[in-house]
C-alpha cells in the first residue's frame, strides 16, 4: 500500500499544483497534435498536382513481402515512407489482402487510395482481339506488338509447356501442337501474366466454345475434335464470306468422301509461312506433309486458329455435291460439280 504521505505527494503534484498539471496537458496535447500532423503528412500524396506524368507501373510478384512492396513504392516515389506504409497496412489489417499483379499508381494519390488499389486487385489489363484465322505465330507477334507477351517466350511456351485439356490428348509434341486451339476472341489479359497463362486462357475459351453438343455432332459424323479443327482451319483460311463457309466445308468433306485430295491453296500458304498473292505450280510441288496437292487426306494439323463459325460450318455443312471452288477475286467463289466446270471457271476468273 502507498503510505498516506506518498499519496498526498502525488495528488499535490497533479492537483495541488495546477501549473504543473497545465504544462503536462499541454505537452500531451502537443505530442498528440504532432503525431497527427506527421501521420497526415506521410499519408498525403507525394505530388501536389495530378497528371499523366504522376503515374507509374507497380508490379507485385507472387510472394513479395509487405516490406518489399513498401520499398518498391518508395523507390518509385509513390509514397513518402516505406516504414510508415508497413505500419499503416498492418494497422488496417490488410497485409494478407494485397494481390499480385501490375497496377497503375499515381503519386498524386493519398496512401489510402494506393492501398485500396492494390488490395482491390484493380490491376492493369490489356484488351486485344485475336482475329479468326490467325496462326499461332501471328498471335504471338500481335501480343508482342500490344506489349502483352514476349514473342519468343510465347513460341517457346507453345512448344514446351504442358496443358491438361482432353482435346490435346494424343497430339504429338512440336511447335505446331497448339495450332488450331488458340481460340480467336476478344480477351482482357491482366498485365504480368506469363505466356503460359495467356495461352491457357485461349485454350479454356476453346474448350467452352466447343460445347458437348458440338462434340456429339462431330461423333455422329465420325469425326474427332482434331479432325473438325483441321477442316475448320482450312475453311477459315479459304472463306471470305460467312455464307460460303458451309459450302466450302461441304466441298472438303465431299472430296474426302470420294477419296480425292483436298488441294487447298491455304495449306501451301501455311507451308510458305506468308501470304503469297498468287501461287505458282512450283509452290504446289513443295514437299511437306501439309501439302494437300501431294498428300491424300487431311494435313497433320490445323493451319490456323478457326472461329466458331468455321467449326460449325464443318459440323453443319451445306447439303450440296460440289467438289470444286475457285475464287472470283471479290471474296466470293464459284462452286462446281465437275472438273470441266471448274476448269472453265478457273480460266474465267484466274486466267488458267
Amino acid at each position: 500500500m502507498i503510505p498516506e504521505r506518498e499519496k498526498r505527494g502525488i495528488f499535490e503534484c497533479l492537483f495541488v499544483n495546477p501549473i504543473r498539471l497545465g504544462v503536462l496537458i499541454l505537452l500531451i496535447g502537443a505530442v498528440w497534435i504532432g503525431v497527427r500532423v506527421y501521420v497526415a503528412y506521410l499519408s498525403a500524396p507525394v505530388s501536389a498536382r495530378p497528371g499523366p506524368e504522376t503515374f507509374s507501373t507497380l508490379t507485385i510478384e507472387k510472394g513479395t513481402s509487405l516490406r518489399e512492396i513498401g520499398d518498391l513504392l518508395a523507390r518509385k516515389k509513390l509514397i513518402k515512407s516505406a516504414d510508415f506504409f508497413v505500419l499503416y497496412v498492418r494497422w488496417k489489417g490488410k497485409e494478407r489482402q494485397i494481390e499480385a499483379g501490375s497496377y497503375r499508381i499515381s503519386s498524386a494519390w493519398p496512401l489510402r487510395e494506393i492501398l485500396d488499389r492494390i488490395v482491390g486487385g484493380k490491376v492493369i489489363s490489356y484488351r486485344v482481339t485475336i482475329p479468326e484465322g490467325y496462326t499461332a505465330a501471328q498471335i504471338g507477334h500481335l501480343l508482342a506488338v500490344k506489349g502483352i507477351a514476349n514473342e519468343a517466350a510465347f513460341q517457346a511456351a507453345l512448344t514446351s509447356e504442358e496443358f491438361d485439356y482432353p482435346f490435346l490428348k494424343g497430339i504429338p509434341p512440336g511447335p505446331n501442337r497448339l495450332e488450331g486451339y488458340l481460340f480467336p476472341a476478344t480477351y482482357e489479359f491482366q498485365a504480368g501474366l506469363s505466356e503460359k497463362e495467356i495461352i491457357d486462357q485461349m485454350l479454356k475459351t476453346f474448350q467452352k466454345a466447343f460445347t458437348p453438343e458440338l462434340q456429339q455432332r462431330a461423333a455422329q459424323m465420325g469425326l474427332s475434335v482434331r479432325q473438325v479443327v483441321i477442316l475448320a482451319s482450312l475453311v477459315e483460311r479459304e472463306a471470305k464470306l460467312d455464307r460460303e463457309r458451309p459450302l466450302i466445308a461441304a466441298v472438303f468433306l465431299n472430296r474426302l468422301k470420294n477419296g480425292m485430295r483436298l488441294e487447298s491453296c491455304a495449306t501451301i500458304q501455311y507451308i510458305l509461312g506468308k501470304q503469297k498473292e498468287k501461287l505458282t505450280y512450283e509452290d504446289l510441288k513443295i514437299p511437306s506433309p501439309y501439302n494437300t496437292y501431294l498428300n491424300n487426306g487431311l494435313p497433320p494439323g490445323p493451319i490456323a486458329n478457326p472461329g466458331l463459325a468455321s467449326i460449325k460450318a464443318v459440323l453443319y455443312p451445306a447439303e450440296v455435291k460440289y467438289l470444286y471452288f475457285v475464287a472470283r477475286g471479290d471474296g466470293s467463289h464459284v462452286f462446281s460439280l465437275t472438273l470441266r466446270e471448274h476448269e472453265a471457271a478457273a480460266r474465267q476468273y484466274v486466267g488458267e
